[in-house]
């Protein structure tokens, strides 16, 4: 039975064969679970500080198949992460790593570049917008941080500006970051799989781990083998939250897209900015951008939390949410609602409680390290975190070994069932709250205040 795809991944299908499972027993220095943006650049600088190290990447479907070939391939900074960065390590280091944050999307550009890569970069920035009135001034707080630690990535704009930048008066006001940009997600990794490949990392696909052990020598059992290793790296993103370390650590929710026919002359009309990152200010955040042939691509994060980490099919596809997703965007584009909708898919992301990703050791040994929680915001800042995990695998002491993000504490969320059953208590108090914010009307009391349970989203709103 074929797998259901996204857009992206079908725009880049066959553009190389799909690697082997992993047989038999073998050996490597370093073993990485999961194939996506964490994986495949941990593995890529792994090869690059140290040529001889032989890297084994295992990935339970294809490179790119999970988050990394489903989101919405925006590239943003932490900017607008900025208060939470603050609170936890001080304005300096905050400062620090949202200018890590930037970037790393001007090296992904030039890693691009370099390798031949065409990942269909542009840069464009980002509008962070109210689309209701009850959005208005959601930046507000981050806006008083920036100036409280002298740094400006944001401009204010003129509610006439953001809706001619965006294409539709729906967007009342906002602001824009310029150092934001879009690519073909899939296309990226797909790319980095590639270049892995010409550095010689042993990369075996169809590959399901169901366990590994804790100490030097590690065992990595998958379905039909066992490979040992010095290192293992937890690349796996939201598939991570099966691991008991990670069980109040992260949740599994999900986001869905939907892409249009291609509309370039319609597009044109309106306006709609083509290189530009749009995003409102929503609990259930929507997000949306133009393709290089002239699609809509919409998504909309926070529909449904999976229980236990265990993510089903309704997490590769769901005809329901798909279309909630297309109301939206027919809400903020009512003049686009003729042209059809071709594409649609779900993906999960691995959620953590202030939308910041966990980094570090698995425990005292050392042996095994990780990067996960991305929390929908990965494209970019995954080039942070290839750095830091390929600097504590190879044991080094340096900027990416002692960041700020490495070590900090897992967990925060209520162990299941609690966590499953006050998880839709609040999405349904969360989509009560928007649906009467998107009308202009005040939201139940009730609704608003279990809505103040939602974990922080991308945007840290005042």
């Amino acid at each position: 039975m074929n797998k259901h795809r996204s857009f992206w991944l079908e725009e880049v299908a066959g553009d190389a064969p799909d690697a082997p499972p992993l047989e038999g027993s073998s050996r490597a220095e370093v073993a990485i679970i999961g194939g996506g943006f964490v994986g495949l650049w941990t593995a890529i600088r792994l090869k690059e500080m140290e040529p001889a190290c032989d890297v084994a990447l295992l990935e339970q479907d294809i490179c790119g198949a999970g988050a990394s070939g489903r989101n919405g391939g925006f590239l943003l900074s932490w900017w607008p992460k900025l208060a939470s960065l603050t609170k936890l390590f001080g304005p300096a280091d905050a400062v620090q790593i949202c200018r890590e944050s930037q970037s790393a999307i001007h090296e992904i550009d030039e890693f691009c570049q370099q390798r031949g890569i065409d990942a269909d970069f542009r840069r464009g920035g980002w509008l962070w917008t109210a689309t209701s009135r009850a959005q208005l001034g959601a930046w507000e707080g981050v806006l008083r941080i920036c100036e409280k630690t002298g740094v400006e990535p944001f401009q204010r704009l003129e509610p006439a500006e953001v809706g001619r930048l965006a294409g539709s008066p729906a967007h009342r006001t906002g602001i824009f970051e310029s150092s934001a940009a879009v690519v073909q997600p899939a296309a990226l990794a797909r790319g980095l799989r590639r270049v892995a490949k010409e550095l010689s990392v042993r990369i075996y696909e169809h590959t399901r781990v169901r366990a590994f052990t804790r100490r030097t020598p590690i065992t990595i059992s998958t379905e039909n083998a066992t490979l040992t290793a010095a290192k293992l790296v937890i690349a796996n993103n939201a598939w991570a939250a099966s691991i008991r370390e990670f069980s109040t650590a992260i949740a599994v929710i999900s986001s869905d897209m939907v892409v249009t026919a291609p509309a370039p002359e319609k597009l044109a009309t309106i306006g709609w900015s083509p290189s530009l990152g749009i995003t409102d200010s929503q609990a259930m955040v929507d997000y949306y951008r133009i393709t290089r042939d002239g699609r809509v691509a919409f998504g909309k994060g926070g529909w449904t939390i999976a229980l236990g980490g265990r993510i089903g099919a309704d997490f590769d596809r769901h005809p329901v949410r798909a279309r909630e997703v297309t109301a939206d965007f027919h809400r903020y584009y009512p003049m686009l609602s003729d042209v059809p909708i071709t594409h649609d898919w779900s993906g999960p992301i691995d959620q953590t409680p202030d939308s910041l990703p966990l980094l570090g050791y698995l425990d005292r040994s050392q042996s095994v390290a990780y990067g996960v929680g991305w929390s929908g915001n990965g494209v970019g800042p995954s080039v942070i975190g290839g750095r830091i995990l390929a600097s504590l695998v190879l044991g080094k002491r340096d900027r990416w070994s002692g960041h700020p993000l490495v070590g900090r504490r897992r967990g925060g969320f209520p162990p299941e069932p609690i966590r499953y059953l006050g998880a839709h208590l609040v999405r349904a108090a969360v989509a009560r709250n928007e649906r009467a914010e998107i009308e202009d009307r005040r939201p139940p009391w009730w609704a608003v205040q279990l809505s103040k349970l939602a974990p922080a989203g991308l945007e840290d709103k005042d």
